[in-house]
């Protein structure tokens, strides 16, 4: 038998690189999101960015499940997010509705984009964390929103568009600061429940199974009220939490 040390395998299969395939299809959703954004396909633009949001959440757990994680994959996956989170959402509702307030529309698009690019340096960094405690934190809550769960709070004046056609469009300067709450949001110090530590007891998957066909069925069938729904529903959600955490801190101060 030799001593020698084994040597790392010099192929991989086609099985190890689908969670990579699935990010560089989110990546193409993104710029393709761009593209129809400049034609005035909005509709589509959106449909692929929320494309892009379901790759996201696919190919990381797919990875994990894969054994397949790898450092290019995590940095791939980070490029990703920007682009399909932080630049296209914006550049999307820009086009949409912002054009014709010139300079300071363009202000508020950069600053939401700075804030999503900021948001995904200090999670990366917090990932990558030596203390035992920073990562376990961090898989309990996010600090400030997700930047997918920001693209889709970004994009909510687009949905109420979708959903109620007959409705008159927002003014710009309130979308413009919606855009810029959201950007907020994701570098806020304020903690946000994660789903990826929610449980469901045995007793009650079947409840939840029901419901996860309920909602999808709505998604289908009304996709633009349900979406308007899921994010005021979001933002419930992180109200509780901001609350919540406040509560836990006054009870501990005493």
């Amino acid at each position: 038998m030799s001593d020698a040390p084994e040597q790392p395998a010099s192929h991989l299969t086609i099985v190890q690189l689908i969670p990579n395939m699935l990010t560089i299809a989110a990546i193409c959703a993104g710029l393709s999101a761009i593209r129809f954004g400049v034609q005035g396909n909005y509709v589509l633009a959106v449909q692929l960015i929320l494309a892009a949001c379901v790759l996201d959440g696919l190919d990381g757990r797919i990875a994990r499940l894969l054994n397949s994680d790898s450092k290019m994959g995590a940095e791939l996956d980070s490029l990703a997010d920007f682009l399909n989170f932080g630049v296209a959402p914006a550049l999307v509702l820009y086009f949409w509705a912002l054009q014709d307030f010139r300079g300071l529309a363009w202000i508020t698009v950069l600053i939401y984009t700075i804030c999503c690019v900021v948001r995904l340096a200090r999670f990366n960094v917090a990932a990558k964390s030596d203390k035992e405690e920073e990562r376990e934190a961090a898989g309990a809550y996010f600090t400030g929103i997700p930047s997918p769960a920001g693209a889709l709070l970004a994009m909510l004046p687009m949905f109420i568009s979708f959903a109620f056609a007959e409705a008159p469009l927002l003014p710009d300067y309130v979308i413009c600061l919606h855009l810029i709450l959201v950007g907020w949001a994701m570098i806020a110090r304020f903690p946000v429940w994660s789903f990826k530590t929610a449980k469901v007891s045995r007793d009650n998957v079947k409840f939840f199974l029901v419901g996860f066909a309920i909602l999808g069925s709505a998604v289908l069938i009304y996709a633009w009220i349900t979406l308007v729904a899921l994010c005021l529903a979001y933002l419930v959600i992180v109200v509780w939490s901001i609350l919540s955490h406040r509560k836990a801190l006054r009870t501990k101060g005493h």
